[in-house]
C-alpha cells in the first residue's frame, strides 16, 4: 500500500484533465510521455478499441455498398501550330497557349455543351450510372435529390420537370468528368469515372473527340463568318472608293481646276513667276552696281593722272571695250616716253610738255568713252528695273488669283485623300479575303488526341487497402481523441499525487474499495432487550465496518493503520487527540473510515471513543446503536449523564457516543458551538486517548466550521474516481479554518487494480505480490 512516507519531491503535477503527470526532470521528458501514453492506453483502451472497431466496420460497410469505379484517361495536345503560309493568310489572331488560354480550354471541356453532346451521342439517358437505377451510394444520393426536387415542385409543368431531369443528368455526368493540365506543358488530361471500364474509356474518348471536333467547327465557323463579313465589306469599300473618285473629278470640272504633273496650274504659274522675278531682281541689282561704279569714276577729275587709277574698278564692260583698250595702250606708251624724256632732258623740256599735253588728251578721250558706257549702263538699269516691276505685277496678280481657289484646292485635296484611302483599304481587304478563301480549303485543328483511352485494367476507387487503412487509422485516431477528451473531462481524484498537488495536502492513505459481503445472519430481535439497553452494547456492524477486526492482515486494515500513523506523527500540532473525519460531499466513505479508525485504535488497547457529530444525519449511530434513546445532545443539555449515554463494543473495547435525532434540528451549528459541547469534549480529552469525531460533509452544511474549537486536527476523506476536484477546492476555500487544521486527505473506495492505469510511475506499489509477501491479503 502506498503510504504517507512517499517523498514530497516525487509528487506529480496536475494537468488540465486532472490526471497526475510526472514532474519534469532532466532527461525524463521522453519517459514521461511514454508513461503517460501507456497509462492512457490502460485507462481508455476500451474506448480506443471500440472506436477503431466501429470505423473499421464502417470502412467494410462502405466497401460493400459502394460500387467499384473505373477511371479512363485520355490526353489532348493543345499546341499543334498551323503552317507558316496559313498563319500569314489567317483572318483570326493566333493566341499563344498561356495559362489563361489553357484554363479557358479546360472550362470548355467541362462545359454543359460538351456534356450534352456526349450524352446525346452515346445515349447515356438509359445508362444506370446516370439515371440512378443502380444500388450504389451515389445512385441512392441521386434518388434522394430527385425525390426532394420532385417533392418541392409537385405542381411544376411537364416541361420544367423534363428540364430539371436533364440538368440532373448533366450534373451527374460532369461530376464524373475531370480535366487538368499536366505540369507546365500544353497537354490536357481528361478523366472519366464509371462503374464499367469499357464504358469509361468509351465516354472519355467521346469527350475528347467532341472537343476536337468542336474546336475545328468553331474555327470553320469563325473563318466563314469573317469571310462573309469581309466580302460585304469589300463590296461597300469598292462602292465608296468609286464614289469618292467620281466626286473628285466632278469637283475639278465644276471649279475649272486642271493639274499638270500632279500639280495645279496656278501653283506652277506662281512658281515660274517667282523664278523670273528672282532673275530680274538679280539683273537689276547688277545693273545698279555697274552704274554706281561708272558714276564713281566720272565724279573724279579727268585731267588729273590719279583718275586713271579708278579705271580698273569700273568693271568688265570698260575693260572689254576696244576703244578704251586702244586709248589706254597709247596713254601708257606716252606715259613711258614722258618718264624717259623727263629723265634725260628734264620735266620742263618742250618735248616733255608736249607729251604731257597729249597724255591729258588721251585721259579726256578715255573719260568720254566711259561716259558713253555709263549712259549705256543707265539704259540697261532702267530696262531691268522696268522688267522687274512688270514681273512683280504679274506675281501679285497670280497670287491674288490663287487665293480665290484655295478653298477649292483644299476640298480637292480632302476628296482626293479620301479616295486614295478607300482604295488602299479596299486593296488590303481584297488581299485578306483572297487569303481566307484559300484557307478554308486547308482543314486543320490546333488540338489533337495524343492516344485514345483504353479500358483501365483495375478500379480506381474505392481503394480497398487505402479505405481499410484510413478506417483503422481513423478509428485509432478517433479513439485516442475520445480517450484524451475523456481524460480531459475526468476532473476527479485518481492518485495521491493529485491530492498532494491540487490540495497541497499529504495523501495519508489509499483505502481500497471492499467488495460487498453478505453480513452474518444475526438473531432477529424485534425490539432491544432490557439487558442490551442496560449494558449499551454496540450491535454487530456490517462486514465492512468489522474488516479491521475480522481481517487484520488485509490491505484495507493496512491503509487504516497508515491513517493512525499519520495522526500519531503529525508535525503540525503537539496534540492530535481529537480527530475530526469529514468530506466534501455525502457518501464518500468518511463514516466507514471513522468507524474503522476507531476500531483499529481500540483493538490496539488504547482508550478510544468515537463521537457521532453528524446531528442531521447520524448514520454512524444507525449502524452501531440503532436502538439508542439518548445521545450527545442529551449529554450537552444535561438531561443525561455521559456514562449513561456511551455505548461500548466488547470486542475492541471501543466507546461510542451516538447522536439521537428526535425531530428536525434547525440550528445544529449553534449546538456544536455551545459551551456545553466544549466542556463535553474537554471531559472526553481527559478520559480517552483518542477521540474520533464523525463530522457532516463540508459542502451541504456549515456544521464542520463550527467545530474548529473542539477538534485538534481534521482528516478529509475523498472518494476515488467520483469526487470532483473543483468541488473539493471550493469546499476548502469556503472553510479556511478547517483547511488550516487538516493533516491530510484520504482516498477512499480506491480501485487498486485500476490504480496502475492512472499512476504509471508507481504502478508497482499496487501489485498484490508486495502485500502477499508480508502476509497481507488483497482485501
Amino acid at each position: 500500500m502506498l503510504q504517507n512516507n512517499l517523498q514530497h519531491t516525487d509528487r506529480l503535477r496536475l494537468p488540465v484533465n486532472g490526471l497526475a503527470q510526472p514532474a519534469p526532470a532532466d532527461g525524463g521528458g521522453i519517459s514521461d510521455v511514454i508513461n503517460f501514453a501507456i497509462g492512457l492506453l490502460r485507462r481508455q483502451y476500451l474506448v480506443i478499441l471500440v472506436a477503431a472497431g466501429l470505423m473499421t466496420a464502417a470502412s467494410l460497410l462502405y466497401l460493400r455498398l459502394v460500387s467499384p469505379t473505373y477511371t479512363a484517361q485520355v490526353q489532348i495536345l493543345l499546341a499543334n501550330p498551323r503552317p507558316q503560309f496559313v498563319q500569314q493568310q489567317s483572318l483570326l489572331a493566333e493566341p499563344a497557349f498561356d495559362l489563361s488560354q489553357i484554363e479557358t480550354q479546360l472550362q470548355l471541356l467541362r462545359s454543359k455543351a460538351t456534356a450534352v453532346a456526349v450524352i446525346d451521342q452515346l445515349k447515356l439517358v438509359d445508362d444506370p450510372d446516370f439515371n440512378a437505377s443502380g444500388l450504389s451510394l451515389q445512385s441512392l444520393w441521386q434518388r434522394i435529390r430527385s425525390w426532394a426536387s420532385t417533392g418541392s415542385r409537385k405542381d411544376s409543368p411537364p416541361e420544367t420537370k423534363a428540364a430539371e431531369s436533364s440538368d440532373t443528368l448533366v450534373d451527374a455526368f460532369l461530376s464524373r468528368l475531370s480535366a487538368g493540365r499536366i505540369g507546365y506543358s500544353n497537354v490536357i488530361e481528361i478523366s472519366f469515372n464509371s462503374s464499367s471500364a469499357a464504358r469509361a474509356a468509351e465516354i472519355v474518348n467521346a469527350v475528347a473527340n467532341t472537343y476536337v471536333a468542336d474546336q475545328l467547327n468553331a474555327k470553320f465557323d469563325a473563318n466563314r463568318r469573317a469571310t462573309t463579313w469581309l466580302q460585304e465589306r469589300l463590296r461597300d469599300l469598292g462602292d465608296q472608293a468609286l464614289a469618292a473618285q467620281r466626286a473628285v473629278d466632278v469637283y475639278k470640272a465644276q471649279n475649272n481646276i486642271v493639274s499638270l504633273d500632279g500639280k495645279p496650274i496656278d501653283e506652277q504659274q506662281i512658281t515660274e513667276i517667282n523664278n523670273r522675278l528672282a532673275a530680274a531682281r538679280a539683273q537689276t541689282s547688277e545693273a545698279t552696281a555697274k552704274l554706281a561704279r561708272y558714276e564713281s569714276l566720272l565724279a573724279s577729275d579727268p585731267t588729273k593722272p590719279s583718275s586713271m587709277n579708278n579705271l580698273d574698278a569700273v568693271g568688265a564692260d570698260a575693260m572689254n571695250s576696244q576703244i578704251i583698250t586702244g586709248l589706254r595702250q597709247q596713254y601708257l606708251e606716252l606715259t613711258r616716253r614722258e618718264a624717259e624724256l623727263t629723265a634725260r632732258v628734264g620735266r620742263d623740256h618742250l618735248a616733255v610738255v608736249n607729251i604731257r599735253n597729249r597724255i591729258r588728251e588721251f585721259r579726256v578721250s578715255i573719260f568720254d568713252e566711259v561716259k558713253r558706257l555709263a549712259e549705256v549702263s543707265r539704259s540697261e538699269f532702267e530696262l531691268a528695273k522696268q522688267r522687274q516691276e512688270e514681273i512683280e505685277k504679274q506675281l501679285s496678280k497670280a497670287v491674288s488669283q490663287s487665293r480665290s481657289v484655295n478653298s477649292a484646292e483644299l476640298t480637292i485635296k480632302d476628296l482626293d485623300s479620301r479616295a486614295k484611302g478607300l482604295r488602299s483599304l479596299y486593296e488590303t481587304f481584297l488581299q485578306r479575303y483572297m487569303g481566307s478563301a484559300q484557307q478554308e480549303t486547308f482543314p486543320i485543328s490546333e488540338t489533337r488526341v495524343l492516344f485514345p483511352a483504353s479500358p483501365p485494367p483495375s478500379k480506381s476507387k474505392p481503394k480497398t487497402r487505402l479505405v481499410l487503412a484510413l478506417g483503422i487509422l481513423g478509428g485509432l485516431a478517433l479513439g485516442i481523441g475520445l480517450a484524451l477528451l475523456r481524460d480531459l473531462m475526468d476532473r476527479v481524484f485518481r492518485t495521491s499525487s493529485q491530492v498532494e498537488t491540487v490540495l497541497e495536502l499529504p495523501c495519508l492513505s489509499l483505502v481500497p474499495l471492499l467488495p460487498a459481503r453478505k453480513p452474518a445472519k444475526l438473531p432477529v430481535r424485534s425490539r432491544p432487550t432490557d439487558d442490551d439497553v442496560q449494558q449499551r452494547i454496540v450491535q454487530s456492524p456490517t462486514a465492512i465496518h468489522r474488516t479491521v477486526v475480522g481481517m487484520p492482515l488485509s490491505r484495507y486494515t493496512e491503509a487504516i493503520r497508515s491513517i493512525k500513523l499519520a495522526i500519531d506523527h503529525n508535525p503540525a500540532k503537539i496534540s492530535s487527540q481529537v480527530i475530526g473525519i469529514t468530506s466534501a460531499l455525502p457518501n464518500e466513505g468518511k463514516t466507514t473510515i471513522a468507524a474503522s479508525l476507531a476500531q483499529l485504535i481500540g483493538h490496539t488497547g488504547k482508550k478510544a471513543i468515537i463521537v457521532d457529530c453528524d446531528l442531521r444525519n447520524p448514520s454512524l449511530s444507525a449502524i452501531f446503536a440503532p436502538k439508542a434513546a439518548n445521545g450527545i445532545i442529551e449529554v450537552a443539555n444535561g438531561s443525561r449523564s455521559l456514562a449513561d449515554t456511551i455505548w461500548r463494543d466488547p470486542t475492541t473495547n471501543l466507546a461510542f457516543l451516538p447522536a439521537v435525532r428526535r425531530g428536525p434540528l434547525l440550528h445544529t451549528s449553534e449546538i456544536l458551538c455551545a459551551d456545553a459541547i466544549s466542556k463535553l469534549f474537554d471531559r472526553l480529552r481527559a478520559d480517552y486517548d483518542y477521540v474520533i469525531v464523525d463530522l457532516p460533509p463540508l459542502t451541504p452544511l456549515v456544521d464542520v466550521r463550527a467545530t474548529s474549537s473542539l477538534i485538534d486536527c481534521y482528516i478529509l476523506v475523498v472518494e476515488w474516481g467520483r469526487t470532483k476536484i473543483d468541488v473539493v477546492q471550493h469546499a476548502l476555500h469556503t472553510a479556511p479554518n478547517i483547511h488550516e487544521s487538516l493533516i491530510g486527505a484520504v482516498l477512499s473506495k480506491t480501485d487498486t487494480k485500476a490504480m496502475a492505469r492512472y499512476d504509471g510511475h508507481r504502478s508497482y506499489y499496487y501489485h498484490d505480490s508486495h502485500y502477499i509477501r508480508y502476509g497481507l491479503s488483497g482485501s
